[in-house]
């Protein structure tokens, strides 16, 4: 008997039997499952199962019960009773529940011809308490709910959102340009499970599309702030050199700091354009021949991260070292097109 194992994040799928582990499985299909010690003490194999059933001959040491009740495995050690769907992702835990308060506006100023900040306090006076890489919900009674991340660092009574107009959005088009300070709006904070993972410890390279780099901004500046940071490169990638609204805070940035490069990408560039042209990910592979040894940090569009996530992994990236945030409310983009 064999099960169909898929593994979500990669998109690959390979039929295991009921005699051999996932992981022996996975090799034999030319799969790469992350994987290091192999007898089930160290769970660098540790996913979630969001579909089918395990076993173990012996309860694996680098599992707690806790774990286990939880949804995960260790692919070194678990042999598949059913077709399995399985998650390598590491969400990152939030530094504080979720809660709704009333934001006030505090200002909004134009970044380019289609991004605006927008500046928000709690009304109450508590502090926005967030990890960098999270976002929040601005709540729009029966218009729904709008998912912003937050572009600042946290510690302060303040955030900034990066908004991009969306043609015909209620609240990009309608709302957002009526408001003033003293306004205020419902917000719900914080929430995803998207962030820098220290634990790494690795070169990282950070590729966003438009308003995506929001997060990778206020991961940035933490990162900085702690002062320990591996090297980082930076690529952003946007239609035209009018749209790179950080463009100068990222230049100083790199400037002044060693091990931080910042690449402009454009993929619609004019004729004075002396930097990267094309998709971001494609000036990302134009620096790299092996990402093996890299901690990469996508977002954006949907489409940019999808053909990132593949392109990446097909130059050694390790799908277990591959964090995304994919910002789906987008109409449909070329690949890499920002956003």
């Amino acid at each position: 008997m064999s099960f169909r194992i898929t593994w979500i994040e990669a998109q690959r799928s390979f039929e295991a039997a009921a005699t051999e582990t996932v992981l022996e499985a996975a090799r034999r299909a030319g799969v790469a499952l992350p994987s290091e010690c192999e007898f089930g003490g160290c769970g660098t194999c540790r996913v979630k199962l969001v579909q089918g059933r395990v076993q173990y001959d012996e309860p694996p040491l680098a599992l707690s019960p806790e774990e286990a009740g939880a949804g995960y495995a260790l692919m070194c050690q678990a042999r598949a009773l059913a077709d399995l769907a399985i998650s390598t992702e590491r969400l990152l835990d939030a530094p504080a529940p979720a809660r709704r308060c009333n934001a006030t506006v505090l200002g909004t100023q134009a970044l380019s011809r289609d991004v605006t900040r927008l500046m928000l306090a709690c009304e109450d006076g508590a502090p926005f308490v967030f990890r960098p890489g999270q976002y929040l919900n601005v709540l729009l009674g029966e218009a729904g709910a709008r998912s912003f991340s937050m572009a600042s660092q946290p510690g302060s009574g303040e955030i900034e959102l990066h908004i991009r107009r969306i043609d015909g959005g209620y609240f990009t088009e309608t709302l957002l340009g009526s408001l003033h300070p003293g306004d205020t709006l419902e917000v719900e904070a914080p929430l995803g499970g998207f962030g820098y993972h220290e634990e790494d410890y690795r070169p990282i390279v950070m590729a966003a599309t438009g308003t995506g780099i929001a997060p990778l901004r206020s991961m940035l500046a933490a990162m900085m702030a702690a002062g320990d940071a591996p090297p980082i490169e930076l690529y952003w990638g946007a239609r035209t050199e009018q749209d790179l609204y950080l463009h100068d805070e990222f230049t100083q940035l790199a400037g002044r700091t060693e091990d931080f490069r910042y690449v402009p990408v454009l993929s619609r560039a004019g004729a004075t354009w002396a930097g990267a042209r094309g998709h971001v990910q494609d000036a990302v592979l134009a620096a790299h021949d092996d990402l093996a040894g890299h901690a990469l940090y996508l977002c954006g569009s949907p489409a940019m991260i999808d053909d990132a996530r593949r392109a990446f992994m097909a130059r050694g990236a390790s799908v277990r070292y591959l964090y995304a945030d994919s910002f789906t409310f987008q109409h449909p983009q070329p690949a890499g097109e920002a956003v």
